[in-house]
């Protein structure tokens, strides 16, 4: 069974996809750190106990890594603001976990960032899994969770839909993880693209991610 662990949000660059973000949710993100073996770099807000929220692009002084970036982010298309994109969730058998998921996860990869250990799926083409609504899987390697090194923000995901022309086939995916309660999933109307939004609390108030 998987857990909820983060939400993953993308942006052209981090510094101008930071100030927007701290202005729609009026708090400020915490620098995070660069990943080396994917170019990116990223910064994080704590959304509560053991879930948080990631802002990711990629890192413009980082070599371009030997394989596509994860999270899509070599085809991110052109935005005004950060998207919210995907989501993740953890397991403490991250290899029993993939391989109970009715959507493939792709590679298994170890990854590292400071003292943080931690393994992850990537398809090998960098895709998003169920189009961003089926989550990546990700296993802890340390005694220590990045929302328990966060201060609190004082904000709260509340819920999380998304919107696909496949809803059905989504559930199942979920449903195949223990994560079936986690996502509300609607159907796409005709030519709508696929969505994934996020209600967040906020100390202003709720807040609409998308």
């Amino acid at each position: 069974m998987a857990l909820p662990d983060h939400l993953v949000l993308a942006a052209r660059d981090l510094d101008a996809g930071a100030a927007w973000l701290e202005r729609h949710l009026g708090v400020a993100l915490v620098p995070g750190g660069k990943h080396v073996r994917m170019g990116t770099h990223n910064r994080l807000l704590g959304l509560g106990d053991n879930f948080y929220l990631e802002l990711i692009a990629i890192d413009p002084t980082a070599p371009p890594p030997d394989r596509p970036r994860w999270f899509a982010l070599d085809r991110l298309p052109a935005a005004d603001r950060p998207r919210l994109i995907h989501w993740v969730a953890r397991s403490d058998d991250i290899s029993r976990a993939a391989a109970s998921g009715s959507e493939a996860p792709g590679d298994i990869l170890p990854m590292e960032r400071g003292d943080y250990r931690w393994r992850i799926t990537v398809p090998p083409d960098g895709s998003l899994p169920g189009d961003g609504l089926v989550p990546t899987l990700i296993q802890w390697d340390v005694p220590f969770h990045p929302a328990s090194r966060l201060p609190d923000s004082g904000c709260r995901l509340m819920k999380l839909e998304g919107f696909h022309p496949q809803p059905a086939r989504i559930r199942t995916a979920l449903d195949s993880l223990g994560l079936g309660s986690r996502l509300d999933v609607h159907p796409c109307g005709n030519g709508e693209p696929v969505q994934l939004v996020a209600y967040i609390r906020t100390p202003g108030g709720l807040v609409e991610l998308d």
